[in-house]
Formats: C-alpha cells, structure tokens, sequence
C-alpha cells in the first residue's frame, strides 16, 4: 500500500504536495479555533429586548418597520454572562503565546512533521471533548481551550520550518502564500458552514466540535502518510526535483544539523524586531475584524443573522483571492529582478497596511449606506492578502536555519493582539453607537500605520550574519580567536565575540 501510495501522483511535485496539505492543515487549525464565535451562540440562552420601533441612538435603521417581539432563545444550554462568553472566547490565546518559541525550537531539532502533526493533533481531541468540557462547567472549558491554544502554537513555528526546506527562493511567495492564505479558507469556512449547520441541525452545536475534530483527524492520517520534514526524508522525490531542491538549501546555506540556537544575534537583530513590529500591527488589524465585524454589523449596521454570517466572510473571500494573486506577482517581480527582495517585501506590505487601514475607517464613514460599508470592508480586508507574500515569509527571508524559532517570536508577539483587543473595544463601546465604532477603527488603522512605518525602516529581505552560527567543530578555533576555512572559494572568519560568520570572496 506505501508503494501504492508513493506512485499516486508521482508526476506532481513533492514540494507541492507538501504545501498543499500544510494549506489544509492550516485551514482546519483555524476552522477549530473560531468556530466557537459562532457555536456560542446557540450554546448561551439569550433574549433580545422589546422595542417600539425606535433604533438605539448613533444605529442604523432596521430593514423592516423595526418592531418586535421578545425573544427567549431555549435552545441554548448554558447562562453565561458577556463577560463570561468574554473569557471563553479569549483563553485560546492564553496558551496560544506559551508554546510559540518552544515549538519553533522543536520544529528545527526534531522536523516540523512531528511538530506540526502534534500541533493539530492535540486541538482536534479538545475539540472533540468541547461538548463534553462545556457541559462539566465552563472553567472546563476555558482550560480545554487553553490546551488547544498550547497545541496550536506550534502551527506558524513548523510551517515555517516547512516551507524552509521545501520552498525555493524563486517559488517561496506562492508557496507560502498558498499555505497561509489556508487561515483565511478556515474563516470562510468557520463563519458559512458553521451557520449552516446550526441552521440545518436546529442549533445542534456540538456537531460542529465533532465535525472539525474528526475532520482533523482524517488530516492526521494523510499528513502521516504524505507530509516529510525535509527533501532527503522523501522516498518518492524525483532525481530533477532532489537536485533542485539541494541546489536551493546550497544557495542559502542551510545547515543539516543545527548548532544552538544564536539567541544574542536574534534578539539583537533589527530586521527581526523590525517584523516583530509589523506582526503587531498586522494582527492588531485582523483580530480587531476578525472578532468584531459580525458584532458591528450586527448591533450598529443591524443586518440581519443571515446577512451578517454572508457579508462577516466576503473580507476573507476577497483576501484569499487577492493572496494567491500577491504570491504569483512578488515571484514574477522577482524572477524578472523588477525589485529587490527587500523592496519587495517593503511595498507588498505597505499596500497591506493602507488598505485595510483605509477600509475599515471608510466604512464607518459610509455610516447606514450598507452597500457600501460592506464594499469598503471587502476592498480593505482584501488588500491585507498582501501580507502572505510579504511579511508572512519574511522570517524565511531572515533565517532560513531558523525559520522556526524566528516565526515563533513573530508570531508570539504579535498574537499577543489578540488579547488586547476584545478588551479594548469593549471599553471604547458601552452604547455600541457608530461614533464609538469609529473610534476603535481609527485607532486599528493608526496602529497598522505606525507599525508599517517602523516596517519600512528596518526591514530587510536577505540572509542575516546570524543564520550561519559557529558550529561545534569550530571549538578548536574559539581557542584561537579565529578559524579560517574554504567555502565555495569563499575566506570564512569564524568569530566567536560576533557568534557569526563574515565572508569575503578571495583566491588562495
């Protein structure tokens, strides 16, 4: 059955057969992970109050004549305040930032096969015991999602270890954008099919937990049969496609074995802290859209249930499409040496800033025209499918010995957000009125323009000194001061004051 197996295909590239069950891994991850925002909707019994007609001050009218009825949902099992569904909803992100460096650190020693196997493995047993952890209690449920935030930091820490061996320099922006651009498949799917099945099942929720749980699993299996930490692992690699990739690993210097991890030139790098910034901004953005676009439309724009479900995806539609073309043009750009890697980095990310920046503070100046609020969320969330291209893989660009460990960092930091900003839009909207809005998109595009700022002046799209550390073998020559060797007609001086290599091309 393996030798089956490795046959199938075998005319498709392995590269891209890896990439492309890291895109579904990624998609299901995220699909686990936000499903809640939906599910706890039928989980918590609500009520809607009475009105006489009259919207709230600083909302847009209703569709209709605006009267109704009160409301007493009885489907829902649990009594939880908002403060509560708060906490809930936020304790994936407790665990999330624990696990970001160690699982880049794992991801480098031991392959991100293993990592990233794990890293969908456990949230997917915590998806399949939410129903269960939920109806034990909700402090249950906060350390079941906690666990599943622990498990999940190891994803962008392994992916970037993946795509570091797998993607080439010329293909690395497709590639990557291929793979990341699965986060934004998962909230299409999290928000539509979700509210389908709860439609369908008459707010059955634990499906949704039992569904994505095991579809998790049938992942598991495919990436155990499939997936390869790197190229010289693959069995099935072809001879041309061997070469290729080796030729790549020989350009950027990839290392087979790993010395430590260089710890002083990483965290002393301002190229690094440079994107650690970006990161911030990138995800202060998301995160303020990703959790509050269906509470704005619904509450100020009052769309409906079924319009607020269609229109809170489109954003991610739009930013999928907009991804894959990104990744295709930052390639061919930089096939046809239009720009410079760093340039390239620079202006796609630039454009992923001021777009959604612009966006999201038109549409609370379109105010009650829902045509067009909904146009500038889609035209601006769009645009941030420039990131994947750009800022997404740039921890490639830095270190591609450690691209684990530096996405980790990234990606910690920045996920950090993603507690701040309930919070903070929960203070900034007491009446839930547009004005209030206002000010929470406007401080959203101030901080993704700042950090884009901080981007622009730091940012760099070469090798770092720092990813060619000295390696054991060169104990000896600490002794000495220096060590000199030949490589590639290249004079390396090893300095263990600096803990990097400097070359200098020179015949002897």
């Amino acid at each position: 059955p393996a030798a089956i197996m490795l046959g199938c295909g075998s005319w498709i590239p392995k590269r891209y057969i890896i990439c492309f069950l890291c895109f579904l891994g990624m998609m299901i991850t995220y699909i686990m992970r936000f499903c809640l925002s939906i599910a706890i909707t039928e989980m918590v019994v609500s009520y809607s109050r009475n009105t006489t007609g009259q919207v709230a001050p600083g909302t847009c009218p209703y569709d209709d004549d605006g009267s109704s009825k009160s409301i007493h949902t009885d489907r829902g099992e649990f009594i939880w305040s908002e403060q509560t569904q708060g906490i809930v909803l936020s304790s994936f992100f407790w665990g999330y930032v624990i696990t970001q460096v160690p699982g880049g650190l794992l991801a480098e020693r031991f392959g991100g096969k293993y990592t990233l196997g794990g890293a969908i493995l456990v949230p997917s047993i915590c998806s399949l015991l939410t129903p269960l952890a939920a109806r034990q209690g909700v402090w249950y449920l906060v350390g079941l999602r906690i666990i599943m935030g622990l498990g999940q930091g190891f994803v962008y820490p392994s992916l970037n270890a993946l795509l570091a061996k797998w993607a080439p320099l010329e293909e690395r922006g497709r590639l990557g954008t291929l793979v990341f651009a699965g986060a934004n498949f998962g909230n299409i799917v999290s928000n539509s099919l979700s509210g389908l099945l709860l439609s369908w099942t008459e707010g059955m929720w634990s499906v949704l937990f039992y569904l994505y749980g095991g579809a998790a699993l049938i992942w598991l299996w495919l990436w155990v049969m499939f997936g390869y930490s790197k190229p010289e692992d693959h069995p099935g690699l072809s001879s041309s496609e061997r070469k290729y990739l080796e030729k790549y690993s020989a350009q950027v210097h990839m290392q087979k074995k790993l010395p430590p991890t260089p710890w002083r030139g990483i965290l002393t790098s301002v190229p690094l802290w440079g994107l650690v910034v970006a990161q911030i901004g990138h995800d202060w953005g998301l995160f303020t859209i990703v959790t509050d676009l269906p509470k704005y439309m619904k509450t100020v724009m009052h769309f409906s249930i079924a319009q607020t479900g269609v229109r809170a995806a489109l954003p991610y539609v739009a930013m999928c499409v907009v991804a894959l073309f990104a990744g295709g043009l930052v390639d061919f750009l930089l096939a046809k040496k239009i720009t410079s890697i760093t340039a390239s980095r620079k202006i796609f990310t630039t454009v992923a800033s001021l777009g959604p920046a612009v966006g999201i503070v038109g549409a609370s100046y379109a105010e009650c025209d829902k045509q067009t609020v909904t146009l500038f969320f889609i035209l601006g969330m769009g645009l941030m499918g420039f990131f994947y291209p750009s800022l997404k893989v740039n921890c490639l660009d830095l270190s591609p010995n450690y691209a684990g460990t530096v996405m980790a960092l990234v990606n910690g930091i920045g996920a950090i957000s993603g507690i701040i900003t309930p919070y903070l839009v929960g203070l900034l909207i007491p009446d839930n009125t547009m004005e209030q809005w206002r000010d929470v998109f406007w401080i959203a595009a101030a901080v993704l323009l700042l950090t884009n700022l901080v981007y622009v002046c730091t940012a760099s799209g070469e090798v770092q000194p720092w990813n060619e550390p000295l390696v054991p073998a060169d104990h000896e020559a600490h002794k000495h001061g220096v060590k000199m060797t030949q490589l590639f007609d290249d004079l390396t001086v090893h300095d263990p004051h600096l803990g990097f290599r400097k070359t200098k091309k020179e015949t002897y």
